[in-house]
């Protein structure tokens, strides 16, 4: 009788361990951009890092802290600031948790219309 072959995924034992997770809340300047004429004309979101705040290693403290520093956005700097909705915004500063070291704009590629 023939025995069946066992196959095993193992690390190797000379790899370090990976890193732990971290999340990233960054303040970006947020608006939109016209996407096109389709279907009587689209937009999509975009946004400019405007600075890094914090990172963190446990995803409920980060979505904790960006709530708190988004209240504070929406009461000091976004104070007098136009919903992105509006034809009329600037622009609105908006708290985002990244799980990746946070791209300096986004989207990093342009959406077209499907």
């Amino acid at each position: 009788m023939m025995e069946a072959e066992t196959s095993f995924d193992l690390e190797p034992l000379d790899q370090d361990p990976p890193p732990p997770k971290v999340w990233f809340v960054a303040v970006y300047m947020v608006d939109k951009a016209y996407g096109g004429p389709e279907e009587g004309g689209w937009w999509y979101d975009v946004g400019e890092l405007v600075r890094v705040s914090r990172l963190f290693r446990n995803i409920d403290k980060a979505c904790t802290y960006v709530a708190r520093m988004q209240t504070l956005l929406d009461a000091t700097l976004n104070k007098g600031r136009r919903e992105i909705s509006s034809v009329l915004s600037e622009g609105r500063y908006q708290a985002r948790i990244c799980d990746d070291l946070p791209e300096r704009h986004f989207p990093s590629i342009r959406p077209h219309y499907e």
